[in-house]
């Protein structure tokens, strides 16, 4: 285990795990937005989707644990990352000129401390029910209409699915380039990768929302 702490502590390493970390994630969240268009074939499709998920028991639970561990180490490496780099420059620039390598990385910190807030959420809203007005186990397809029928919680999703929308983008390139996929030949589809996730991901999952205030789903 030496060598493991060894390699999280340089900068490559943790720059390598928080690709890895986030491949998985890229890889949950579009499966997830995938599982939940379901919704609009109606309640038997939903709560059949749901309950197979329910069924893979200690399956289940693995997935859980290896995508909880992808959050924490994800976060932390970002977290220490942006810590090293400050202090190796603590007085800062005399003249600060955006530009959008910084743009972009200042919004992924910002959507991330976001992003993490909502998944705690929403492991509370529609895992656990502890914050949803009207939970009912068993019945995915009434839960999530129920709950994103309060206006303030279908922003929140919308909110958030635009933070997630500002940090696939840039994340999904870096990840490539970090894993060594940046020869010049893969340009233009690690563009196009990244651009499409960053807009069919959050926009798949925003449109539950849309589509409950709209009563579309209902």
């Amino acid at each position: 285990m030496g060598w493991v702490a060894g390699f999280y502590r340089s900068t490559i390493g943790r720059k390598v795990v928080m690709a890895v970390t986030g491949l998985v994630l890229v890889g949950f969240v579009t499966g997830h937005m995938t599982g939940n268009l379901l919704m609009y074939q109606g309640p038997e499709a939903m709560n059949r989707y749901a309950h197979f998920l329910q069924s893979l028991g200690g399956i289940l639970w693995v997935v859980r644990g290896v995508l909880l561990l992808s959050v924490v180490l994800h976060g932390h490496s970002a977290w220490s990352l942006t810590r090293q780099a400050r202090a190796a420059r603590p007085r800062g620039y005399t003249e600060l000129v955006g530009q959008v390598s910084t743009r972009s990385a200042r919004t992924m910190r910002w959507g991330g401390v976001l992003l993490l807030v909502f998944i705690v959420y929403h492991i509370l809203h529609f895992t656990t029910g502890t914050l949803h007005p009207d939970f009912t186990r068993g019945d995915a397809y009434s839960n999530v209409v129920t709950g994103l029928s309060v206006p303030a919680v279908a922003l929140f999703y919308i909110v958030a699915m635009g933070a997630l929308a500002l940090h696939l983008h840039p994340g999904v390139w870096s990840l490539f380039q970090t894993l060594g996929a940046n020869h010049p030949h893969f340009t233009p589809t690690r563009r196009r990768v990244a651009t499409a996730l960053a807009v069919v991901v959050p926009v798949g999952f925003a449109s539950i929302p849309v589509a409950v205030a709209l009563r579309f789903l209902r």
